[in-house]
């Protein structure tokens, strides 16, 4: 079919595709262009993620407590809009 030469083409193509793309999307200056202002329009700011997870069952319960009031708080504000 195609020979040695086209085995090497092959080669150096799966080799170095894969180098090339991560020199590429690996780059931070791209990564601080392309990806950083999408991370902050799709994934919610850093002081609204809650990194204490409860681990017992009282203080879950407190918990959704609190969060079932907020949102009948902002229900109760949608409604009266």
């Amino acid at each position: 079919m195609g020979g040695p030469n086209l085995e090497v083409f092959k080669f150096a193509v799966y080799v170095f595709f894969p180098v090339v793309m991560l020199v590429h999307y690996g780059n931070p200056d791209w990564y601080a262009k392309n990806v950083l202002p999408y991370k902050e329009k799709i994934f919610p700011p850093e002081h609204r993620i809650n990194t204490n997870i409860p681990t017992d069952s009282t203080t879950l319960k407190e918990e959704l407590a609190k969060i079932r009031a907020r949102n009948l708080e902002r229900k109760a504000q949608r409604e009266a809009e």
